[in-house]
């Protein structure tokens, strides 16, 4: 059987979903690379694989060599090499080619974590998206400025959910956000018009160049709006349309943007917009699974373990497109202020209201420290085959669910 490498610098609970998942997946013996012993798995998965090899920085390509080349002494030469987290992609790729391993090229990984040099090719390959500039110094970030007119959006070339991600109004406001971002030849940064209108997500599995299936949510409201308010509790729904033709426009540009970054086979997370006038404006994409618990909204909808379909696709080149069932969704609980979680407020009374519809939840937990992203403390996921029920069920949480810092 193939001997399949998983990248994961700590056992957390995303990392622990995709490792439950990926073992299941027939045909396959699994290596994982971490910074974590092994004996922080859960006995379910630690006892399903073939190997684990602890590394002090598993961020770094030089070591996530070592490991590779460790465990193929034992375990022979590895079929493929993989991981879930945005900040690995780049450095995965680059063990891939040292050893000869079948997946995304550095070339494809960088297109996609270069938000700058993603632009450029967008913009290259006529896809819609905001203007912008590739940044090294202060200078060009106040030239840009001038010429687009406030707002502009500020941010790292290799961001992801939002974080260090600031929108600028003023004069005041963008001396501010470059004091945090400080742009330079060695961390450049990127600045953008800021474009406004219905933020979503749109996913797609392609295998050898070509989109096999697509699925989106939509946010409410978007990420940077979230971040900017501590009082929202951010929501996602996966509508149960999938095959209405009103998304033929972003059906049609994901694609060019994918193979405008040479996407060949992979799982891929592409964020837009739709403008007020009905255009489409592609904002970034991920070339990996996304985040935002998207891909348990996908597979309650489908009734289907997706993250299992994608590790099956990735290592045996294999997709059967799910057929949706369900719309559903999820909402994010965000405590107010500073300090740990004391208790969460209203629970009770909305489990009992809206028991029927919630399939996944996540309370926080009292002594949890606040969280610093938009996904917050825990979350509540419901499904139904209407979507507005689903849209109501989560009004009804976020109206009535508080989480109590202190």
């Amino acid at each position: 059987m193939p001997f399949v490498i998983f990248l994961a610098p700590f056992f957390n609970e995303n990392a622990i979903r995709f490792l439950r998942s990926l073992v299941l997946v027939d045909g396959a013996r699994f290596g994982v690379i971490s910074q974590d012993p092994q004996e922080n798995l859960p006995p379910e998965i630690s006892s399903r694989l073939a190997a684990h090899y602890r590394v002090p920085d598993a961020l770094n390509e030089t070591q996530i060599a070592h490991a590779v080349r460790e465990l193929s002494k034992a375990h022979g030469k590895p079929h493929r090499l993989l991981g879930a987290m945005e900040q690995i992609q780049e450095q995965l790729a680059i063990v891939r080619e040292q050893f000869e391993i079948e997946g995304m090229s550095i070339e494809t990984a960088r297109n996609f974590r270069d938000k700058a040099r993603m632009k450029y090719l967008f913009h290259k390959n006529k896809i819609p998206t905001a203007r912008f500039l590739g940044i090294s110094d202060p200078e060009s970030a106040w030239r840009f400025a001038r010429e687009v007119g406030y707002p502009v959006v500020l941010k790292p070339l290799a961001g992801a959910a939002s974080q260090s991600t600031f929108r600028v109004r003023n004069d005041d406001e963008l001396s501010a956000g470059l004091a945090l971002v400080a742009p330079s030849p060695k961390m450049p940064a990127i600045i953008e018009e800021f474009v406004t209108g219905q933020e979503s997500s749109f996913e797609t599995m392609t295998l050898n160049g070509v989109s096999l299936w697509h699925s989106w949510t939509h946010y409410a409201p978007t990420p940077l709006q979230t971040m900017e308010n501590p009082w929202i509790q951010w929501r996602v729904v996966l509508p149960n349309d999938q095959l209405d033709p009103k998304y033929d426009d972003i059906r049609a540009v994901n694609d060019r943007a994918l193979a405008a970054l040479g996407l060949e086979t992979g799982l891929t997370h592409l964020e837009w917009f739709r403008r007020k006038d009905g255009s489409v404006a592609v904002g970034e994409v991920a070339a990996r699974p996304p985040g935002a618990q998207i891909t348990t909204l996908i597979s309650r909808a489908h009734e289907v373990n997706f993250v299992k379909l994608w590790g099956e696709m990735m290592i045996h080149g294999v997709f059967a497109p799910p057929t949706r069932k369900f719309a559903t969704g999820g909402c994010f609980l965000r405590g107010q202020g500073q300090g740990h979680v004391r208790a969460v407020r209203g629970w009770e009374a909305i489990c009992q209201e809206l028991g029927d519809v919630i399939t996944d939840v996540r309370l926080p937990e009292a002594g949890q420290p606040k969280a610093l992203s938009y996904e917050g403390e825990g979350f509540v996921l419901v499904r139904h085959a209407k979507t507005e029920v689903v849209e109501a069920a989560l009004e009804r949480i976020v109206s009535n669910v508080s989480v109590e810092l202190g």
